[in-house]
């Protein structure tokens, strides 16, 4: 039976340390409520559609909703795995990041049945490539944690879930869907609610660069499992993109969304990324702390 030989709180207390203080913007930024969000003008908005413009919408809402659902299903394992080894200060962090996926699905969720006229049918959507990132490879990787939290476990989960989920697909989306609307003045109350969806999503990127930067601080072999993992999902993240615009005359949507604008954004951020963590080898974790803070 597993026991607690003692408590932080009461030896010493919380430390000021990066995942602490990305729980208390989560405090600060993460409360609103997407059950507050007036979808009136957006219903008249869509109203206004014509028939190719609403299948666009509901294509990139798809990869939306679902993806949102997934990542609040599959998030417990690195909570938990991270409540076994007592870094509480990371676990008080993920009590809000499982909250804001919850908030994200029901936001996207509402949308589509008060704005959207409540379609069923909308995994039709779903690419070849989005299956495999999100029907098959992140649960595999999170379910995996639960019975191995090793470092390499840990790592393959959080590259899974922060870099390639959110950090390419929901980051790449987001800021590119949330672009086209307000570009055509469509759907500001899903644009102002999108907003608050990438704050909170930049919270969660953070994490994962932050974990996966102090996994690789503590043993530098993880990082060819981390850079393993990245070549071996990059290309389905980008893949999502192709497959998804492959059914648009020359690659261009009626809003004005764009393939290269999606794909060159997320090799961008992806870049960044990847060379934040690559330079974690041989650092302390001070050092990996100092720069997440920055």
């Amino acid at each position: 039976m597993a026991v607690h030989e003692g408590f932080r709180t009461t030896a010493g207390g919380l430390r000021d340390c990066f995942p602490l203080r990305l729980y208390q913007k989560a405090k600060r930024l993460g409360v609103w409520d997407p059950a507050a969000v007036d979808f009136a003008q957006d219903c008249r908005d869509w109203e206004s559609l014509d028939e190719l413009q609403r299948e666009t919408i509901l294509s990139l809402t798809s990869l939306f909703v679902a993806g949102e659902e997934a990542v609040t299903l599959d998030l417990l394992p690195l909570v938990l795995a991270i409540a076994r080894e007592g870094r509480i200060e990371e676990e008080l962090y993920l009590t809000t990041f499982l909250f804001e996926e919850g908030k994200h699905t029901e936001l996207f969720s509402r949308f589509l049945h008060e704005a959207a006229g409540g379609p069923t049918d909308l995994d039709r959507f779903h690419v070849p490539s989005y299956r495999k990132l999100l029907y098959e490879e992140l649960p595999a990787a999170m379910e995996r944690v639960l019975a191995d939290s090793s470092s390499e476990a840990l790592a393959r989960a959080s590259v899974t879930y922060n870099m390639i989920v959110e950090g390419v697909l929901a980051e790449t989306g987001y800021h590119s869907y949330h672009e086209s609307l307000a570009a055509n003045g469509l759907m500001p109350a899903l644009c102002a609610a999108l907003v608050d969806v990438k704050r909170d999503e930049s919270r969660h990127i953070a994490y994962g660069v932050y974990l996966l930067s102090r996994l690789v601080a503590e043993d530098a072999a993880v990082w060819d499992v981390i850079e393993a993992r990245m070549q071996e999902l990059f290309p389905y993240a980008l893949g999502v993109v192709t497959e998804t615009f492959e059914r648009y005359e020359d690659g261009i949507t009626p809003f004005g969304l764009e393939q290269s604008t999606f794909t060159e954004y997320a090799t961008a951020q992806f870049g960044k990324r990847y060379d934040r963590i690559q330079r974690a080898r041989g650092k302390s974790l001070a050092q990996i702390d100092e720069e997440a803070s920055e």
